[in-house]
């Protein structure tokens, strides 16, 4: 990764976000062998046994993602809900 002081660097700006997410994550080795999938942009399918468990995270940033001067709470809370 940090072989060449002159290597040709990519803007993230051109990866876009999955891009960079699998740039990140692609030499990435999952700790736990419960985990049974990871490394996406924001889930997790982790085994438990006897069944599975699915973890899912996700951001929402004001000002990008919504705007509470326009905003009502009530849909700002279903958005967050179906994200």
């Amino acid at each position: 990764m940090f072989d060449s002081k002159n290597a040709q660097r990519t803007p993230i700006s051109d990866l876009g976000e999955f891009g960079l997410i699998n740039h990140l994550v692609k030499n990435a080795k999952t700790k736990l062998s419960n985990t049974a999938l990871a490394g996406g942009d924001d889930a997790a399918l982790i085994d438990q046994g006897y069944h599975y468990t699915a973890i899912s995270t996700d951001l929402l940033v004001e000002g990008v993602h919504f705007d509470l001067s326009y905003v009502p709470l009530k849909h700002l809370g279903y958005k967050s809900v179906a994200v």
